[in-house]
């Protein structure tokens, strides 16, 4: 198997793309729809990673139409399709990865990801949520659907799989490829406190597609 960049990936596959999420992808489309339930009353500001093409953002606007949304996305095409789908929002785009990267300080009042933490490793997501945790301004939250395992064992055998095909692959590098290794439900728990968030909990869970709110005081 040929690991793909993770802008590569996503860009030949823009045309379906949606479709794919939507239809094929079990609870992504209700996942969708739940997202701007956890979400604060009164939001003026988010702070969007690994955005793709918006379809989080639907219901999201729906429901706060005058909220600012930062759009972290390594994938120009899928931030031209986003931008496209909402001209008149308030839209930050961010072309480039949001790892390692800095937000600011108490920038945002919450942040959302949908579908994108599960290719990283847990030592790059902790990373991740500090920077998140970081951002957040106290009293936001951290909104995470994502696709998640719930035994240590199947965590451990995609990790060992992933790492195999990077060696068969001849990659020595750091970059973001496209490959599954999700976490339990129980590591993400602890990984988001570790970040510094209280009160993380699981609220809803479709297939593998499980929806986190991390909480800042």
């Amino acid at each position: 198997m040929k690991l793909e960049a993770m802008d590569t990936f996503f860009s030949v596959r823009l045309p379906t793309y949606d479709e794919h999420m939507l239809e094929n992808v079990m609870g992504c489309r209700r996942g969708y729809e739940l997202m701007p339930d956890q979400l604060p009353k009164h939001i003026e500001s988010i702070l969007d990673l690994g955005c793709g093409t918006g379809l989080e953002l639907k219901n999201i606007f729906e429901r706060f139409s005058r909220v600012t949304v930062t759009c972290v996305d390594l994938c120009e095409e899928m931030l031209s399709r986003l931008l496209a789908k909402y001209p008149d929002k308030s839209i930050i785009p961010i072309k480039g990865s949001y790892i390692a990267r800095d937000f600011g300080n108490e920038v945002f009042d919450s942040a959302i990801s949908f579908q994108t933490m599960h290719h990283m490793t847990m030592d790059v997501k902790l990373s991740v949520y500090k920077n998140i945790f970081k951002s957040i301004k106290p009293g936001g939250r951290y909104v995470e659907c994502d696709y998640m395992v719930t035994e240590q064992a199947l965590q451990d055998e995609l990790l060992e799989s992933y790492v195999k095909l990077k060696d068969e692959n001849g990659i020595t590098d750091d970059g973001i490829y496209h490959y599954d290794i999700p976490c339990t439900i129980d590591n993400q728990i602890k990984l988001m406190e570790q970040a510094g968030f209280k009160n993380v909990e699981m609220v809803w869970r479709e297939g593998n597609t499980t929806m986190m709110v991390a909480y800042k005081e």
